[in-house]
């Protein structure tokens, strides 16, 4: 397991923000299935999948940062491995793509981010492999956290294939991209 830090309070980070161009974010409106090995997640532990009221994280140093260090912490501390059952975990020691961006999602909550503002999505990779990453709603607009590197990019500059994405008020609840 990987040491968790304590709660922090960034009350202030998250706000509503309108003015934001709307290429920055991502809009997807077609419900579809979630992941099934999400579905099973979700059920075990129901505390790490809630969401909210839709949360925009104030892109300023300080998040940055804090965004920064998080993806960094567990892009290395986590060692990248395949799971042959498909199982969706948060917290290991080791794990695939969608570990990495579980984990991620549920430190940047404990460092005091709305889970509104952090999005499990799953893509394609240019191989054609899936690929499940975080997506983070700032006000410079939606940023991916990406286990094969340490970049906080914007979405629509990765080189991914976006497939579905969690809805940020009932991550339950995904959206197809396509």
């Amino acid at each position: 397991m990987l040491p968790l830090p304590a709660q922090a309070d960034l009350s202030g980070l998250a706000r509503i923000a309108p003015e934001i161009e709307p290429s920055a974010h991502i809009t997807a409106n077609r419900t579809t299935l979630a992941p099934f090995s999400y579905i099973l997640f979700c059920q075990r532990q129901p505390g790490e999948c809630r969401g909210g009221v839709e949360a925009t994280i104030a892109w300023d140093l300080h998040a940055r940062m804090r965004l920064a260090r998080i993806n960094r912490r567990v892009n290395r501390l986590m060692l990248p491995q395949h799971d042959k059952a498909d199982v969706w975990s948060v917290g290991m020691a080791a794990g695939d793509c969608e570990d990495f961006a579980l984990t991620k999602r549920h430190l940047l909550i404990r460092a005091g981010f709305p889970a509104a503002s952090l999005q499990m999505a799953v893509t394609r990779i240019r191989s054609g492999e899936g690929h499940a990453v975080l997506v983070v709603r700032t006000s410079r607009g939606d940023l991916v956290l990406d286990s094969r590197n340490d970049r906080l990019t914007e979405w629509h500059r990765t080189d991914l294939t976006w497939l579905k994405i969690a809805s940020s008020e009932n991550p339950r609840l995904w959206y197809a991209m396509n």
